[in-house]
């Protein structure tokens, strides 16, 4: 099984520049909701192929950075590059055109349809593409053979784990290049939170860059290459998520103790390097 590999980057001709190694970018971006700001010149980036995690208390601005990256909310300051070009003065279904997904916190699916047409839905940025429909349906009900079993059941009917199956799938249905998940365990049983994870990981491992939410601290660093820190709308500390994972002073000082009692052991696949 392809496991949803990333669209396919045009070839390289002869003596043309390679693409940078860098395929999010984030430069002094400002967020305000109307007087009140949520991000202060937020910075970061995200590799090709990287999976990085957005961590902090809760208002420190995970979510907003997240709607800002897909053009759910606009930045009055600051810039926002995807793969070299501007996105942060786009609607959010231009930015999905671009090859970015999201997967928001609460799901957002449509309860009146079936497992299968959210599914097709999902796969709307592809629509002119149908020859790779099948294929890519058939791949995530590969990965989620308990969507398969309830293809033609209502979204609004499944359990809350296989609400959020479905809403992965419906995100990678779009075989984004950038995936942006929030929080993804929220809920969860921790044998569930461990299969989508495990999803993850291998879409990942494919190619498709992810920069995810997640409030359980142990879970994001055992998952993910690197992190960054929010507090109060601006960044306080990055770095590699296995260092900051021995770094007492990450939940003490920044996090306000967010972790769960076997958090440490959900979903966790091994370290990322």
């Amino acid at each position: 099984m392809k496991l949803l590999p990333s669209r396919k980057a045009p070839a390289v001709s002869d003596g043309a520049e390679p693409k940078s190694k860098t395929l999010l970018e984030l430069r002094g971006v400002n967020v305000r909701y109307g007087l009140v700001p949520a991000l202060r010149g937020v910075s970061l980036v995200v590799k090709r192929k990287e999976m990085v995690a957005l961590l902090g208390a809760n208002g420190a601005g995970k979510s907003t950075t997240l709607k800002a990256i897909s053009g759910l909310v606009h930045p009055h300051q600051g810039e926002i590059e995807l793969d070299g070009g501007r996105i942060d003065g786009l609607a959010a279904p231009q930015v999905v055109a671009r090859g970015v997904a999201q997967l928001p916190e609460g799901r957002d699916l449509f309860p009146g349809l079936t497992v299968k047409e959210n599914l097709r839905y999902g796969y709307w940025p592809n629509r002119r593409d149908r020859s790779r429909y099948r294929e890519t349906l058939e791949e995530i009900l590969e990965v989620f053979p308990r969507l398969r079993e309830r293809a033609g059941q209502k979204a609004g009917t499944l359990s809350g784990g296989e609400q959020q199956m479905l809403g992965v799938g419906m995100a990678l249905m779009a075989r984004p290049e950038l995936l942006l998940v929030d929080e993804l365990s929220l809920g969860l049983a921790p044998k569930i939170v461990a299969q989508l994870y495990e999803v993850l990981n291998q879409v990942n491992a494919r190619g498709t860059a992810i920069l995810l939410v997640e409030q359980f601290i142990p879970l994001a660093l055992a998952n993910t290459h690197r992190a960054y820190v929010l507090s109060k709308g601006e960044v306080v500390l990055e770095g590699k998520s296995a260092d900051l994972r021995d770094d007492p002073a990450l939940i003490s000082s920044y996090l306000g103790g967010t972790t769960s009692p076997d958090s440490s052991q959900r979903g966790r696949t091994g370290s990322r390097h």
